[in-house]
């Protein structure tokens, strides 16, 4: 096929190799340098959103907030400028369900259809391709893109309609953060306890408590390993939509709260940066007391 891709950060740039790797013609645009790893592999560089659009059949958007989606499609030659009846525009960032519906509707307007599929793996899934992609929109669209995203992913779901794979995506972010909040109070509390906590982590790996996040957070909090897969300023921007989106449904979401004050927290102390295991080190403050401290 012949996909354009827009956005090849930490994230989009593995997950476009996978895409040339499987032989498909790509156009790629980013604001900074295209890197060579794609070039260097047949990657057809573009000057803006408008040319990528213009020349593929799929393109994918994969950005890091609402703003930058919606100047991506509908800024000044952007996508939209491109787009011919009968394209796919597909939306890997994670993004706002109620923006989502409303760029779906304007390029739907346009004569082509709209999924929104964002992601969850991280870096690590990314360059694996065994992300996790949540999908809304149209059957007819999804069942065209899903072996792109097949090249991308292992476990690739239609939930709904347009919207739905974003407020999947939001719900994720919600169990990830409570679960990364639980990981680092329980080796914390052991760590303080006078408890090995690398030898605690692997007896839990055994039991009920065990989780993915407990296999490789947990590793990164006992080897104090915040070097981001990804950034405490992206999981912020994903509460900000549990949290906004809960406000308008007048839902409570109390522990998703605490947990987004958690990361205000490092990012008062330097680390919005931080990968999001990096939550654990608001906790020590807390506690004055770092995990695997004597």
């Amino acid at each position: 096929m012949k996909v354009g891709f827009i956005g090849l950060g930490i994230m989009g740039t593995p997950m476009a190799g996978h895409l040339l790797d499987a032989g498909h013609t790509l156009y790629v645009h980013d604001i900074k340098p295209v890197p060579a790893e794609l070039t260097d592999k047949g990657a057809i560089p573009c000057p803006s959103g408008q040319e990528v659009a213009a020349a593929a059949e799929v393109i994918i958007i994969m950005v890091p907030d609402t703003p930058h989606v919606g100047a991506a499609l509908f800024g000044e030659n952007g996508v939209a400028a491109g787009l011919s009846a009968g394209k796919i525009v597909v939306d890997m960032s994670s993004i706002s369900p109620i923006e989502t519906k409303e760029y779906a509707k304007r390029i739907n307007d346009l004569g082509c259809s709209y999924l929104d599929a964002p992601v969850s793996g991280g870096e690590v899934g990314a360059k694996a391709a065994s992300l996790t992609i949540m999908v809304g929109g149209p059957q007819e669209a999804f069942d065209t893109v899903k072996p792109l995203f097949d090249k991308m992913g292992k476990n690739v779901t239609l939930v709904g309609g347009n919207g739905d794979g974003q407020t999947t995506k939001v719900a994720n972010q919600i169990i990830v953060a409570l679960t990364i909040e639980a990981v680092a109070e329980a080796l914390l509390f052991a760590s303080k306890a006078g408890a090995d906590p690398a030898k605690v982590r692997q007896a839990l790996m055994g039991g009920f408590a065990s989780s993915r996040i407990l296999e490789v957070h947990g590793e990164r909090m006992i080897n104090r390993n915040f070097t981001p897969g990804f950034r405490i300023e992206l999981h912020q921007k994903d509460l900000n939509l549990a949290l906004s989106g809960a406000k308008a449904l007048n839902l409570s979401l109390p522990h998703t709260a605490s947990c987004q004050q958690l990361f205000n927290a490092c990012a008062a102390q330097g680390g919005s940066a931080w990968d999001h295991s990096g939550m654990l080190r608001a906790l020590e403050l807390l506690a004055g007391h770092e995990v695997g401290a004597k």
